[in-house]
């Protein structure tokens, strides 16, 4: 009741709409994350459940002061730049569990908990989504860096439209009475300000002039069983320390050949199809590429094989 549980999440879509039976809330940009306590030290658990409060120390301690004894909950890591959650600032912290290297990177953290999935030893997962945030409000004394994540109830239009306007990623339309389950879902959708998805690397390219690490990575996603479908090269949004930490990760991942089934133009150093990462980009051409992608970071928090073209 207390361990990790498989998160809900939501199908994009591109229809902008109201009703009083759905909530609308701001989109994060930051790391999915179930955290539980069974009257212990509570726990982090990614969205593939992988254990990550020791990447996150300060949240755990705000769970075990700001929450009760017996909690399943699920909400969202996120770093700020300015007004704005950053995926890419929350990169300082990705592999980091050592607290004086956490401290030294200067990147607060903070937790927003938008659903509840048990209290105190009962499963509140069947009870409809307005009373499970009831429930969540009242189970925590909500301080940084814990916050609770507000919603607003039937107003969809108006509340993406100010969204976008305040520069956040999207927003979250979830259907009021439905019960949660893990897995993806209709009655949860996103609608996307920016676009922007997670991609496969298949492999990369060397760096010219007085580049370091490599030029390019070359991306792409799963569409049925068979090999990666290939999406393009992502050069731009790194820094040197990005540059160097990747190449070490890809050099260990190296493979003889190409893992997608589109043929690829790029000489190419080749890897196994296991690293996940963030890209931005402005749209898909009509060949399939990605138009001005940028590299965000990189994500730990999904499985490859999950990884899939995000279509409305």
């Amino acid at each position: 009741m207390t361990g990790f549980r498989e998160p809900m999440l939501a199908t994009p879509t591109e229809r902008r709409f109201s009703g009083d039976d759905w909530v609308f809330e701001r989109k994060l940009d930051g790391m999915r994350a179930v955290a539980g306590r069974d009257g212990g030290a509570p726990r982090l658990w990614s969205r593939t459940g992988r254990p990550i409060e020791a990447g996150f120390p300060e949240i755990a301690a705000a769970l075990a002061d700001l929450g009760g004894p017996r909690f399943t909950a699920d909400g969202e890591i996120v770093a700020f730049d300015g007004a704005q959650t950053s995926f890419a600032r929350l990169q300082a912290r990705t592999h980091l569990t050592d607290p004086d290297r956490i401290a030294a990177t200067g990147v607060r953290v903070h937790y927003y908990l938008f659903d509840l999935l048990s209290l105190e030893g009962e499963d509140t997962t069947r009870l409809p989504l307005r009373d499970r945030k009831r429930l969540l409000r009242a189970a925590f004394a909500f301080r940084d860096p814990l916050r609770y994540s507000a919603h607003r109830n039937g107003e969809g239009e108006a509340f993406f439209a100010d969204a976008c306007g305040r520069g956040w990623e999207g927003v979250i339309a979830k259907r009021a009475a439905s019960r949660y389950h893990g897995g993806r879902s209709k009655n949860w959708l996103k609608l996307k300000c920016v676009r922007g998805q997670e991609f496969v690397v298949g492999g990369f390219t060397d760096p010219q002039g007085a580049r370091t690490g490599f030029g390019a990575l070359l991306v792409g996603y799963h569409d049925g069983r068979g090999p990666l479908r290939y999406a393009g090269k992502v050069g731009t949004g790194y820094d040197e320390r990005t540059l160097r930490g990747l190449r070490e990760r890809l050099d260990a991942l190296a493979a003889p050949q190409s893992p997608f089934g589109d043929p690829v133009r790029e000489r190419a150093h080749w890897v196994r199809p296991e690293l996940v990462v963030q890209v931005a980009f402005t749209e898909w051409t009509a060949d399939g590429m990605l138009r001005h992608p940028r590299f965000q970071g990189e994500r730990a928090d999904k499985a490859a094989r999950d990884v899939v073209r995000e279509a409305a």
